[in-house]
Formats: structure tokens, C-alpha cells, sequence
């Protein structure tokens, strides 16, 4: 059997990396646990404040258009969404959430940015509380400290020539 290369992201601060981080508005006393939490995340990992750049869109629908542009800019190495969207009795879910986890998808695929999905998508508020710092966590961190492993996997992928 041959041996096999195997090509991860590390945890390490990747050195003069730059993050973007794209919140929704919406429900903003989630989304700003999440925006903490994911702030905290970059910070823990030794990124300097000065390599962050926070962008707020009015609600999770208007999420991807922000992050397509911070990914097309050339200027950010990873962007990280942040969203809360909560079922309500409408259908108005299922088109935001639906859109916005496409949007930011498409724009990954398109520019080959790394774009981490930090998006609250619950059924009740109580939900949204659990996984924005208590018990379930907080996925503002989550996503931050995803974005770092994926700028050190990216950055390793072209080391090895991919």
C-alpha cells in the first residue's frame, strides 16, 4: 500500500491572514453572541484586530451579497457569515434561510474564498440563545476558528501545489 500525503489546516495564526466577518442585523440579540463569540475566536488565535473587518447587513437575505464582495475583493483570506434567521408561522423561513445558505455557498465556489456558514437557521428563539453561547455553545466561534483552519488548509494546499 503507498503512503499518502495528507493536507490539513492547523489551528496556528496564520501569518498576515485577514478576515471578514459579515453579520445580519436581524434578531441582533443573537446575532451579537454570535459576532462576540466569533471576534473572541479570532483573538484567542492571535489574529490582530487590525486584520478583522466587521460588516452589518440589515437581515440574513442580504448576507451573501456582503460576503460576495469582501471575497471578490482580493483583501480578505476567509469570510465568516453570521445570521440568526428563526421559524416563525410563514413560510418567510424557508426563503431566507434557503437563499442565504445558497448565497454564501455560490460565493465560496465562485471566488474560492473560504466562506464559513456561522448562520442560526432554529426553530424557536430558545434555540437561537443555546447556540449562540450557552448550552450548545456559541456558532460565531465555531465559525471563526473554522475560518482560521481553512486559510492554513488553503495556504498548505498551495505549498503542496494544489
Amino acid at each position: 500500500m503507498s503512503e499518502h500525503h495528507t493536507l490539513e489546516g492547523t489551528f496556528a495564526t496564520p501569518d498576515g491572514a485577514r478576515f471578514a466577518i459579515v453579520i445580519g442585523r436581524f434578531n441582533h440579540f443573537i446575532t451579537d453572541r454570535l459576532l462576540e463569540g466569533a471576534l473572541d475566536a479570532l483573538a484567542r488565535h492571535g489574529v490582530p484586530k487590525g486584520s478583522v473587518v466587521v460588516a452589518k447587513a440589515p437581515g440574513g437575505y442580504e448576507v451573501p451579497l456582503v460576503v460576495k464582495r469582501f471575497a471578490e475583493s482580493g483583501k480578505v483570506d476567509a469570510v465568516v457569515a453570521l445570521a440568526a434567521v428563526i421559524r416563525g408561522s410563514t413560510p418567510h423561513f424557508d426563503y431566507v434561510a434557503g437563499e442565504l445558505a445558497k448565497g454564501c455557498g455560490a460565493v465560496m465556489h465562485e471566488t474560492g474564498v473560504p466562506v464559513l456558514f456561522g448562520v442560526l437557521t432554529t426553530d424557536t428563539i430558545e434555540q437561537a440563545i443555546e447556540r449562540a453561547g450557552t448550552k450548545a455553545g456559541n456558532k460565531g466561534f465555531e465559525a471563526a476558528v473554522a475560518a482560521v483552519e481553512m486559510v492554513n488548509l488553503r495556504r498548505a494546499m498551495e505549498a503542496a501545489g494544489y
